[in-house]
């Protein structure tokens, strides 16, 4: 009889091996040459991507990558592998961790699941939300881990939890406790990461999955609608991304008369770049300059003992 021993996979985004310019560059080059994240055809991209953006952007990201950077690494690592060993700590089964660039990549991490003879996979994209250009991409890459296997495990691949009771209730948790430290803003933020609108023409239901963690989480905070406003982050590129902007909601929102304002970036299921630097910093900066008063990030989930319940209970869910 087929044995049947289960095996947990971790998959995030990834982060630069070091908060130096080659690094940053070995890493945007695997990012941003993924089809999944800029679908611009090879031949007109390419040349682009190596003759002007790395060149340019390495440098200046690297810089950035350093303001950020722990005694023990990159954040979004740090807090990854913590996730990883409290995950573990919690199950009785391997929890290997993968990232979809950089590394640890996600084939170093199939390896050592089947080479402690997991025969059923439970793969856990650490997005909240589903979009085409992360959940999809870890897709991508496990069906690329398994080209060399003469066998393969049961796989189930949880495609997101936007609504998951645990999640909302460890968002809800989070954001009352900034509550209680700083009072209740006169507006909460919630900053999703963005992706081009045409995406979302195509089929994404990445927009509409963000409205349903932010819908979710305004309920059970008791709040009102105008209590709440859902933003987008870190656009890439000159076409339209979701709107509205955050960094443009920042710099209009004092001249509207809100002074205080908590932000949350609900889709980060870890602290990284985007979260410690362009919203902490940038986009304080921004709210400041034009008038705020008041600012405060709410850290992501990281490794919070309700996050971590959260995962338990999406591995332990039976299809």
């Amino acid at each position: 009889m087929r044995q049947d021993k289960p095996g947990v996979l971790l998959v995030n985004l990834g982060t630069p091996d070091a908060p130096t310019t080659p690094a940053v560059k070995r890493y945007l080059k695997q990012f941003l040459g993924d089809p999944r994240v800029v679908d611009t055809p090879r031949w007109l991209w390419w040349p682009i991507l190596n003759g002007i953006i790395l060149p340019f952007r390495s440098p200046r990201v690297s810089k950035l990558y350093a303001s950020v950077w722990m005694d023990e690494g990159s954040p979004l690592m740090v807090y990854s592998k913590r996730q990883r060993d409290a995950l573990a700590q919690r199950l009785d089964m391997p929890v290997a961790l993968g990232m979809s660039y950089g590394t640890p990549s996600l084939k170093s991490a199939v390896d050592s699941l089947m080479a402690q003879g997991v025969t059923r996979l439970i793969v856990l994209p650490l997005y909240p939300q589903f979009s085409c250009s992360t959940v999809a991409a870890v897709w991508d890459g496990l069906h690329s881990a398994f080209k060399t296997y003469r066998t393969m495990p049961d796989i189930r691949f949880i495609r997101d939890y936007a609504e998951h009771p645990a999640y909302i209730a460890a968002l809800k948790a989070s954001v009352e406790r900034s509550f209680a430290q700083h009072g209740q803003p006169d507006l909460l933020v919630m900053s999703y990461h963005g992706i081009p609108q045409r995406f979302a023409n195509e089929g994404d239901d990445y927009p509409q999955r963000c409205a349903d963690t932010t819908a979710a989480l305004t309920q059970a905070l008791g709040l009102r609608p105008d209590q709440v406003k859902m933003t987008f982050q870190s656009r890439f590129g000159r076409e339209p991304w979701l709107t509205p902007y955050t960094d443009e909601t920042m710099q209009s929102l004092p001249g509207k008369g809100v002074k205080h304002v908590q932000v949350m970036s609900p889709g980060f299921s870890a602290d990284c770049l985007e979260t410690l630097e362009e919203i902490s910093e940038q986009n304080c900066e921004f709210f400041m300059h034009a008038g705020g008063e008041k600012f405060e990030y709410i850290p992501a989930l990281n490794d919070d003992a309700a996050h971590i319940e959260m995962m338990v209970q999406l591995v332990n869910t039976p299809l």
